[in-house]
C-alpha cells in the first residue's frame, strides 16, 4: 500500500520548521478524529469489529517497513521478541479505549484519558530509578496533582453523577489510561534502542493480529457486520460524500493510526518532542468541540474548567520532563537530535502524554 517510510532526520531552519508546524497540526487533527470516528461507528458495528477492521487495515500500511527491513536484513535483532509484551498490553488498552466509546461520549472520555500521566508517574517511580528525581520535584508533583483534580472534576461535575453504563464507561476510560501508561513503560523497557518506526511497525502488526483474533472470536458474525456498511452513504443531500461508510471506516484507520504517527515523527524531528507533545495535549478540546457539533455532547462549564486544569497539569509534567532532559543533554554534551532517535512508538493520541514521559527525553498517543 505504501513504500517504507524514510528515516526522518532532525533538521533546522525556516523550511524545516514550517514542515514541522504542518505535521504537528495534522497529527492533532488526525488523532482528534479517532474518538469521533469510533463514536460514529458505535451505532453500526460492535467494538470488537471496529478494532479488528481498523487495526487490521492500518497494519497493511506498516507492513512494507518490515518487508523492506527483512529484504535488507537490517531489522534489529530481537525485534519480534521485544515487541511482544508491549503489543499484548497495547491490545488490552485498545479494547478498553474503543469499548468506552460505546458507553460515554468522546469529549468526556478524552479528558479522562489525561489520567494516564498519573499511572505513568507511578510506574516510572517503581521501575525506573532515573525518573525518581524529576518525579519528586515540586513542579512535577503540582502537575500530577492538577491532572488528578482535573480528571476527577471532569468525570463528576456533569449534570449528574455517572451511573450504570456511564459509570462503566468512566471505568473503561480510566482503565485504558492505565493500560496506555503500562504500554508506554513496556515500550521503554523492551524496545529501548530500537528504531522507532521499525518498533511501531512490529507492534502494529502484533496488535492487528490480536485485534483480528478477538474480532473473529467475539465480534458480531465474526466481524462480517462491517460489510453491511458497504454502499451506505456518508451524509445526505448536498452534504453527501463520494465514499460509503465502509470506506470511511478504512480511511479512519489510516488517518488516526497510520498517517497520524508518521506526521508525529516528522513534527518531533522538526520541532522537538516537548513542542510536539505539548500541542497534542490540546486534543481533548478539539474532540469535545467536534463531539458537540456532531453528536450534541455538552460538557458543563465546571467540566470544561476541570478538563483545562487536567490538560494544563499534563503540560506542566511535560515541561518538567523537558527541563530535566535538557539538563542531561547539556551535561553529556549530546546533540538535541538524540531525543528523536530514541523515541519509542505510541499507538493512539490518548497516550501522547505517556509517550512523552516514558522515552529517554520525556516519557501516551492513544
Amino acid at each position: 500500500m505504501a513504500s517504507p517510510p524514510l528515516s526522518v532526520a532532525p533538521s533546522s531552519g525556516p523550511p524545516a520548521r514550517w514542515v514541522g508546524v504542518v505535521a504537528v497540526v495534522l497529527t492533532l487533527v488526525g488523532w482528534s478524529s479517532i474518538p469521533l470516528f469510533l463514536r460514529h461507528f458505535a451505532d453500526s458495528i460492535d467494538f470488537w469489529t471496529s478494532n479488528g477492521w481498523r487495526y487490521g487495515f492500518s497494519a497493511l500500511f506498516w507492513l512494507p517497513v518490515l518487508i523492506w527491513g527483512l529484504a535488507r536484513r537490517d531489522l534489529p535483532a530481537g525485534l519480534w521478541r521485544a515487541a511482544f509484551w508491549p503489543s499484548v498490553i497495547n491490545c488490552a488498552a485498545q479494547v478498553c479505549f474503543c469499548w468506552a466509546h460505546y458507553k460515554i461520549d468522546p469529549g468526556l472520555l478524552t479528558f479522562g484519558l489525561r489520567s494516564n500521566i498519573v499511572f505513568v508517574t507511578i510506574g516510572a517511580a517503581l521501575f525506573f530509578a532515573a525518573e525518581r528525581a524529576v518525579i519528586r520535584s515540586p513542579g512535577y508533583l503540582v502537575g500530577v496533582s492538577m491532572v488528578v483534580v482535573g480528571t476527577v472534576g471532569t468525570m463528576l461535575l456533569g449534570e449528574g453523577l455517572p451511573r450504570g453504563a456511564t459509570l462503566f464507561g468512566v471505568i473503561l476510560a480510566i482503565a485504558s489510561g492505565a493500560g496506555f501508561a503500562a504500554y508506554a513503560l513496556a515500550v521503554r523497557h523492551w524496545m529501548h534502542g530500537i528504531n522507532a518506526i521499525q518498533s511501531f511497525a512490529a507492534i502494529s502488526l502484533y496488535t492487528a493480529v490480536g485485534m483480528v483474533a478477538l474480532m473473529l472470536a467475539f465480534g458480531d458474525r465474526a466481524g462480517l457486520t462491517a460489510l453491511n456498511l458497504i454502499g451506505q452513504p456518508v451524509g445526505s443531500g448536498d452534504s453527501r460524500l463520494w465514499i460509503d461508510q465502509f470506506s470511511l471506516l478504512l480511511i479512519s484507520a489510516l488517518i488516526g493510526i497510520a498517517f497520524g504517527h508518521v506526521a508525529y515523527y516528522f513534527s518531533i524531528a522538526r520541532l522537538g518532542l516537548a513542542v510536539s507533545a505539548g500541542v497534542v495535549q490540546l486534543q481533548p478540546f478539539f474532540v469535545s468541540i467536534g463531539s458537540l457539533m456532531l453528536f450534541g455532547e455538552r460538557l458543563t462549564i465546571p467540566q470544561w474548567l476541570s478538563g483545562g486544569v487536567a490538560v494544563a497539569g499534563a503540560g506542566l509534567v511535560l515541561a518538567m520532563q523537558h527541563v530535566r532532559k535538557q539538563a542531561e543533554v547539556e551535561r553529556a554534551g549530546e546533540p538535541d537530535a538524540a531525543e528523536f532517535d530514541q523515541l519509542p512508538p505510541d499507538h493512539v493520541a490518548a497516550a501522547a502524554a505517556a509517550e512523552a514521559h516514558a522515552t529517554e527525553d520525556a516519557r501516551s498517543s492513544g
